[in-house]
């Protein structure tokens, strides 16, 4: 883990919490354009509605342990009996309506991937496979949500994927580097 010195500028929101800081500093805009990853940060960020995204980081390995590793594949074959053992593992969110779609998102992720094309390049073609560079001075600037995760949001729903609203959908663009919302005195604003 990097140091939280003084010395080291870092983006607000991850200071005082050890775990932001080490996602803030390791992963948190960088971007990704493996499938398997997008898809489990796509479902993390629907599980972190109305929740606080610490919430999602501290179970977040019970989760990838919960939703085999999330693997569409087999997420997308879910009968009643597995939703019903997620919905009583204390190390996840249990939150039913969170849990069905997880599994109708994978199989939506799955209907992309047999359509011909990767899940990266479906999501990276929101920002014509180029990460969005920001120059935000405070986290005051930066929005909610922006004309291009409304976009997203919209074609999301329309290929069956849930608990993607335009907040939802920009968080994840944070989250995966399609947008570079560090401040640009934040150390990792450049990469």
């Amino acid at each position: 883990m990097m140091a939280a010195d003084s010395e080291i500028i870092r983006c607000e929101w991850c200071l005082g919490f050890p775990e932001y800081i080490e996602y803030h500093d390791r992963e948190w805009g960088v971007p990704s354009f493996d499938s398997r990853y997008l898809f489990e940060m796509l479902i993390l960020e629907g599980m972190q509605a109305g929740l606080s995204w610490a919430t999602v980081l501290k179970k977040r390995e019970h989760f990838r342990e919960a939703f085999d590793n999330f693997d569409p594949g087999k997420m997308a074959r879910y009968d009643r009996n597995k939703k019903d053992e997620l919905l009583a593992n204390p190390g996840i969110i249990r939150n039913r309506l969170k849990v069905e779609a997880s599994v109708s998102n994978a199989q939506a992720f799955l209907r992309i991937e047999e359509s011909g094309r990767t899940f990266s390049d479906y999501i990276w073609s929101f920002t014509e496979g180029e990460p969005v560079i920001n120059t935000f001075r405070s986290l005051k600037e930066v929005p909610a949500s922006t004309p291009v995760s409304d976009r997203m949001s919209k074609q999301l729903k329309k290929d069956g994927f849930k608990f993607v609203g335009s907040t939802i959908c920009y968080a994840f663009m944070q989250a995966t580097g399609m947008v570079n919302d560090h401040v640009v005195s934040c150390f990792r604003h450049k990469g």
